[in-house]
């Protein structure tokens, strides 16, 4: 499939605020610095979509972008940032639990992680808590072009036995630098999802 369009609608924080026209959902969920606003920008060609920024841990809220007018693309907050109040983090945990549980439009999450490092304990819980909630998950290695072929293969397997990944589950490699195999991980996270044209 081609991501041809794609526009911001709304940031929301409580149930209430979320779109409700039914549409399918695929959300992107990872630490502060993995990168998740580039991947964002990256696979929809949009160069300012989500917001880059400088600061790690902005994205409090959860934005929802429609893609092709056809389904939404979910960008989650960035969890595990050390230079937040236990307070905020906690806020944040809701933020990204309410809108776990139980969302029938949720059709997938795309967990990202940083190639160059293995998964923290935050990203863990991440990928047990989607795991838990009964969506379909997709691990995504973000910065992969600072990696050579050897650091990939050693990369690949920390990753799965950090996260107990089974031979089913699917991890793609992206930087969203070079953007190689862009077409290939749009197919992958949506292909099945969106409506055929």
């Amino acid at each position: 499939m081609r991501i041809k369009q794609s526009e911001f609608i709304i940031s929301a924080v409580k149930r209430d605020q979320y779109p409700k026209d039914d549409r399918v959902e695929v959300a992107f969920v990872g630490r502060s610095n993995v990168g998740k606003s580039s991947i964002i920008n990256a696979l929809t060609n949009r160069r300012k979509l989500a917001k880059v920024s400088g600061t790690p841990g902005k994205t409090r809220l959860i934005n929802f972008f429609l893609i092709n007018n056809d389904f939404y693309l979910v960008d989650l907050p960035g969890y595990g940032y050390a230079k937040v109040s236990k307070k905020e983090k906690e806020s944040w945990g809701k933020t990204i639990e309410t809108y776990l549980n139980g969302r029938e439009e949720l059709k997938r999450v795309v967990l990202l992680v940083d190639s160059r490092h293995k998964p923290t304990a935050d990203d863990i819980m991440m990928h047990e808590w989607i795991k838990h909630y009964g969506y379909d998950v997709i691990v995504v290695a973000t910065k992969s072009d600072k990696l050579s072929n050897n650091e990939l293969g050693k990369s690949k397997k920390i990753i799965k036995e950090t996260l107990k990944l089974s031979p089913e589950d699917k991890l793609y490699y992206f930087s969203s630098l070079n953007k190689k195999g862009k077409d290939e991980l749009i197919d992958n996270l949506f292909g099945d999802l969106a409506s055929e044209e």
